[in-house]
C-alpha cells in the first residue's frame, strides 16, 4: 500500500501523486508497487526491500543522492506469546521527498498522518527523522513500564505456583526485553552515526529534538537493562520456589502415606488368623483398632514435632 501526504499550510493532507515536499508511506508493498516507486524516484531497489526484512538491524546506508536509515520501533501484539517485539522501519531521505517503508501497517505513524505531532511538517525532512526517533524512544519507555507491570502481576501469582505457566510468561517478557535492548543499542549507534552524514544537515532549532532523542533512547536502554537483570534474577528465584512448593506437597503426601500404612500393617497381620495375640479375647477387635490408632497417632505426633506438616 502506498499513501502520500503533504503539509499544506498547517494541515496534513493526503494526495494522489508524488510532489516535491511530500511524504510517501509504504506498507506491505507488492513487487509492482516497489518497482513503480524505484523507477519513479530513482531509488535503488535494495533501499526499498531491506526494511521489509523483519530481522534487519538499525543502520545507515548512503549512496550519491539517497540515504537509507533503518530504525527499529517497538511493536505490541497481545495475541502472540511474546507480546512485545520490534520491527524495522526504513526511512529514505531524498532531495525532494521523504519515504518510510514498513513490512506491516502499524499504528506508529497514525499521529503523523493525522497531524497530531507538534511542529510536524513534511517539508522539514531532517526534523521528521528526529521526530520518528523520539516517538520510537517514548514508545519503548511506555512498553517497558507495561512489561514491568506484567512482571509484578506474575510475581504475585508465583508465590503459590507449582506449574510452569508463570515461568513461561516471565520467559516471554525476558525475550521482549532482549529484543528491546538489542534494538535500542543499535538505534543509539545509528543516531550517533547519523550526525556525521554530510547529506543530512540538522538546523539549530532541531538540536533540542536531537538531544531529547539521545536522552530518551539512553533512558530506555538503561531501563531495559535493569528490568532484564531483575527479571532474570526473579526467574531463578521463583524456579526454586516452585520446586520447593512441589517438595512440600510431596513431603505431605509421603507423611500421609506412612500414617495410613501403619494401621494397614496391623490389620494385615491380624487378618492372617493364625496364633495371634488376643485372638481368644472378646475385645480383640477393639484392641487391634486401638493399637492401629495408637501407631497412627504416634506417627502424626512425630511428624508434627519434626515439622513435616
Amino acid at each position: 500500500m502506498i499513501r502520500i501526504f503533504k503539509t499544506v499550510e498547517t494541515t496534513i493532507q493526503a494526495i494522489e501523486t508524488f510532489e516535491k515536499g511530500c511524504w510517501i508511506h509504504v506498507t506491505s508493498p507488492t513487487s509492482e508497487e516497489l518497482h513503480h516507486i524505484s523507477e519513479a524516484l530513482q531509488i535503488p531497489m535494495n533501499f526499498l526491500t531491506d526494511p521489509l526484512d523483519t530481522n534487519e538491524r538499525s543502520r545507515i546506508e548512503v549512496d550519491e543522492r539517497n540515504v537509507l536509515i533503518v530504525v527499529r520501533i517497538p511493536l505490541f501484539n497481545n495475541e502472540q506469546d511474546v507480546a512485545f517485539t520490534t520491527l524495522p522501519v526504513g526511512i529514505i531521505y531524498l532531495d525532494d521527498v521523504f519515504l518510510t517503508v514498513c513490512a506491516q501497517d502499524v499504528e506508529f505513524f497514525d499521529k503523523f498522518m493525522k497531524g497530531r505531532v507538534k511542529n510536524f511538517s513534511t517539508q522539514y525532512r531532517c526534523r521528521f527523522i528526529l521526530q520518528i526517533f523520539l516517538k520510537a524512544a517514548l514508545r519503548y519507555l511506555t512498553y517497558l513500564k507495561e512489561i514491568d507491570t506484567r512482571a509484578a502481576n506474575i510475581q504475585a501469582e508465583l508465590h503459590q505456583a507449582m506449574k510452569n505457566q508463570e515461568l513461561i510468561q516471565l520467559l516471554n517478557l525476558e525475550k521482549s526485553l532482549v529484543f528491546f535492548t538489542t534494538s535500542l543499542r543499535s538505534n543509539e549507534l545509528m543516531i550517533e552515526r547519523l550526525q556525521k552524514v554530510s547529506i543530512i544537515k540538522f538546523y539549530p532549532e532541531d538540536q533540542e529534538i536531537l538531544e531529547d532523542v539521545m536522552v530518551e533512547n539512553k533512558q530506555a536502554l538503561e531501563m531495559a537493562n535493569i528490568y532484564s537483570n531483575i527479571l532474570s534474577g526473579m526467574m531463578d528465584a521463583f524456579a526454586s520456589i516452585i520446586s520447593n512448593n512441589l517438595n512440600i506437597v510431596m513431603k505431605f503426601l509421603t507423611s500421609v502415606t506412612i500414617i495410613l500404612a501403619l494401621p494397614t500393617l496391623v490389620a494385615s497381620v491380624y487378618g492372617m488368623n493364625v496364633h495371634l495375640p488376643f485372638q481368644e479375647s472378646p475385645h480383640a477387635f477393639a484392641l487391634t483398632m486401638g493399637i492401629s490408632f495408637l501407631l497412627a497417632g504416634m506417627s502424626v505426633f512425630i511428624f508434627i514435632r519434626r515439622k513435616f506438616f
